[in-house]
């Protein structure tokens, strides 16, 4: 009676069915490994905050120097 076809709608509910299928198998891989990624990372140390700052040249010398000596006390 159909002929198969179900009015047309049988392959485009097919087709948007399997990319809501990729994309939520996409967004599960993205979700894990970033959870997972960023729960392996140690927190930056007040120093090796410090360092950056200096490699950027947010601040100069003496100011690395000074509170640097800051840190050590």
């Amino acid at each position: 009676m159909y002929d198969g076809h179900m009015f047309g709608f049988g392959w485009g509910f097919m087709w948007l069915f399997w990319v809501v299928v990729i994309i939520a198998i996409v967004f599960m891989v993205k979700t894990f490994l970033g959870n997972s990624s960023s729960q392996d990372k140690e927190p930056k140390s007040a120093e090796e905050i410090l360092k950056e700052r200096y490699a950027k040249g947010e601040i100069d010398r003496e100011e690395f120097e000074r509170m640097r000596k800051d840190l050590n006390s």
